[in-house]
């Protein structure tokens, strides 16, 4: 079997102002980067946004990912192949994961987005604007403190981090301001990676330039020696900052294989934010195709519920459908398979990790949408798996479960769901709101564990306790919270698979984002810079004389 990469470089792609042409977008709305990239200039104000909603979500996954891009990418392609007016809005990858070991995010097989290296790699430049916006306001801060501080900021409470769009442990925690006094002040600082940065999440939630330069005048960057909050706007420099994101913030259109259109914008990391690609990507698909399919980073309990309680009400249209994807092997995971041995057969192992899918189906159905399970066809999976694990899904939970080989097949793989995605779409179903906002912030954290992980409760520690109180002594406790999770259990460790029962979720610290409008909530060992692993995939890239790039993949 090829590489995705050699699949991808022998596409024969189509010229990007056709397929935009081919959705109806203006001439005069697209900036092409190339032949094949473009940035599309919507103003959402202007256009109505008619098509039906599809959320794609997963279980939780392995270390090695479960193709839930790759089946997004299938389903669109399966309805064009269905004749379907159809458009993608996806994460744009982070190179942190493509050079470490998770890998990108533009699908696999001959059911991916391209061009998928430059997909990967820079794209248009969105991260990188995202990287030198975050790392001038954190210049901006310190020379305001180097130059005599009017605005008596206490070093020591200064929340606002630098980020680099590389997984770089070294740097979570560094000292600066090193050198003399003409190299400012010294100070604890560290880095976070780009993707969780506060302005990637205002870039995903903003509507339109205006709400963008408004939501960063709002970030929280630290506090005043009398403990009261500073924000850009007491620093003067939203208007900066937002020229910084100008062309960031338009929408990116690219093409599936089989060239299906695809909105790639905006990219945070579910397990540390809110995981989800823009607002505007979002209504663009929606505006543009009858059908718009998005995906919600990691498995539901992260970034499928983060859609549902933080984007939906600001995107102002909920999904009309929600797509759980399965796989044999993590099944088999969660049912206490050993990691190297998942691709033999073990209908023990899968009939005790089912559970992990039932949890995620019940968490999903709390919101009133219909559910449908894709069931990830892996080439080592025997015919015995596949059967019982759909007839599980059939008889056990009560909802359409339908194999699918989008990797092998491309959209063809990928017909039978999309029937039953377009028959679940048309099911009247009303949409009910996990929490209120004027709930505490304490209950919103319970109602989530409780209804979506299915633990006990919530235990915070002291700085949490101490984050919680301020919170609300400053009156922010009516925004959503974002819960900073592992991506591999219900529960904060990762270790915990299946279905864990009678647990609590850890809060280490409580985090305002003011622009983003959310609480960040840190549990576990969650990290905001991660490492590289043993093997990093970069060990495996190269490219030649002529610049064909191997090893991506």
């Amino acid at each position: 079997m090829k590489s995705d990469v050699e699949i991808s470089q022998e596409t024969v792609m189509e010229p990007i102002t056709k397929i935009a042409e081919k959705i109806g977008i203006a001439e005069d709305q697209i900036e092409q980067y190339g032949q094949y990239k473009a940035k599309i200039n919507f103003d959402p104000t202007t256009e109505k946004a008619n098509g039906k909603l599809i959320l794609v979500t997963s279980i939780n996954p392995t270390a090695a990912g479960e193709g839930k891009t790759t089946v997004t990418v299938g389903l669109g392609d399966a309805f064009n192949e269905l004749h379907k007016k159809v458009v993608l809005a996806l994460r744009e990858p982070s190179l942190g994961p493509v050079m470490g070991m998770k890998g990108g995010a533009t699908g696999g097989g001959y059911a991916q987005v391209v061009p998928m290296d430059d997909i990967n790699l820079h794209f248009t430049g969105d991260f990188d604007a995202l990287t030198e916006a975050n790392n001038t306001l954190a210049a901006l801060i310190d020379n305001h403190i180097q130059h005599g501080n009017q605005l008596n900021i206490d070093p020591r409470q200064i929340t606002w981090k630098r980020v680099m769009d590389v997984n770089d442990r070294e740097l979570r925690q560094v000292v600066i301001g090193l050198g003399g006094r003409t190299s400012g002040v010294p100070r604890q600082d560290g880095f976070d990676i780009t993707v969780a940065s506060e302005l990637m999440a205002i870039l995903c939630l903003a509507t339109s330039l205006p709400d963008l330069k408004q939501r960063i005048s709002r970030m929280l960057i630290g506090y005043t020696y009398d403990r009261q909050p500073v924000t850009v706007a007491d620093l003067h420099v939203q208007g900066a900052l937002t020229l910084l994101l100008k062309d960031a913030i338009k929408p990116n259109l690219v093409q599936t294989i089989e060239h299906t259109p695809a909105f790639i914008h905006g990219g945070p990391f579910a397990n540390i934010a809110h995981g989800c690609n823009s607002i505007l990507a979002t209504q663009a698909a929606l505006h543009f195709g009858d059908y718009a399919i998005t995906e919600a980073g990691f498995g539901s309990d992260l970034g499928a519920e983060k859609f549902m309680d933080i984007v939906t009400p600001r995107l102002k249209q909920s999904p009309d459908c929600v797509v759980v994807v399965a796989t044999v092997r993590a099944l088999k995971l969660n049912g206490g398979a050993d990691k190297h041995e998942l691709n033999t057969e073990n209908l023990e192992a899968l009939k005790k990790g089912v559970v992990n899918l039932k949890r995620h189906v019940e968490g999903m159905q709390q919101y009133g949408k219909p559910v449908v399970v894709a069931i990830n066809k892996f080439a080592t999976d025997t015919e015995d798996e596949l059967t019982y694990l759909q007839n599980y899904v059939t008889n056990d939970l009560k909802v359409t479960g339908t194999i699918i080989n989008s990797w092998a097949e491309g959209g063809k793989g990928a017909v039978d769901l999309a029937k039953d995605v377009i028959e679940a779409c048309e099911r009247p179903a009303e949409f009910h709101e996990l929490y209120n906002d004027d709930d505490s912030i304490e209950d919103k954290m319970a109602k989530i564990v409780t209804q979506i992980y299915g633990g006990d409760g919530i235990e915070f520690s002291n700085k949490a306790k101490t984050a919680l109180k301020r919170i609300k002594k400053l009156g922010y406790d009516q925004l959503p919270v974002c819960m900073a999770k592992t991506q591999y259990s219900f529960t904060d460790d990762a270790k915990q698979l299946g279905a864990p029962e009678n647990f609590k979720i850890h809060v280490s610290d409580l985090q305002l984002k003011l622009g983003a409008g959310f609480i960040v909530a840190l549990t576990g060992k969650i990290l905001t810079m991660p490492g590289l692993p043993t093997h990093p995939a970069a060990l495996d890239m190269d490219i030649d004389e002529q610049g064909r790039i191997t090893g991506l993949f």
